[in-house]
């Protein structure tokens, strides 16, 4: 039987990272930080119904890339800060907002 060879970047690439979630950006005021909010829902423990939870996350964004009202993809990193342990991926939707250029 021949082995099958695989390579690990190829592997990788197509793999989704581990600890990735996809939020909203909810501040860009700070350089190359990001506050990015993830929404999900969870059952009720004693009455069964769906109740609304977000968590917020302090992002490292190198390039000041994403804006308010981008959608992004964010992974676990080691810590970069107190608060800061996740790193932007990319900007998976463009915000439609139209930020107003002040002169």
């Amino acid at each position: 039987m021949a082995k099958a060879t695989t390579n690990k970047a190829a592997a990788s690439a197509e793999a989704p990272l581990k600890g990735t979630r996809v939020g909203v950006v909810e501040s860009d005021k700070r350089n190359k930080t990001r506050k990015v909010v993830v929404q999900y829902k969870v059952r009720h423990a004693k009455y069964g119904k769906f109740v609304a939870r977000r968590t917020v996350l302090h992002v490292h964004d190198e390039t000041n890339d994403s804006r308010i009202g981008d959608t992004v993809e964010v992974a676990q990193c080691r810590p970069l800060s107190k608060t800061k342990s996740w790193k932007l991926v990319r900007v998976v939707e463009r915000s439609r907002r139209v930020e107003l250029i002040k002169d």
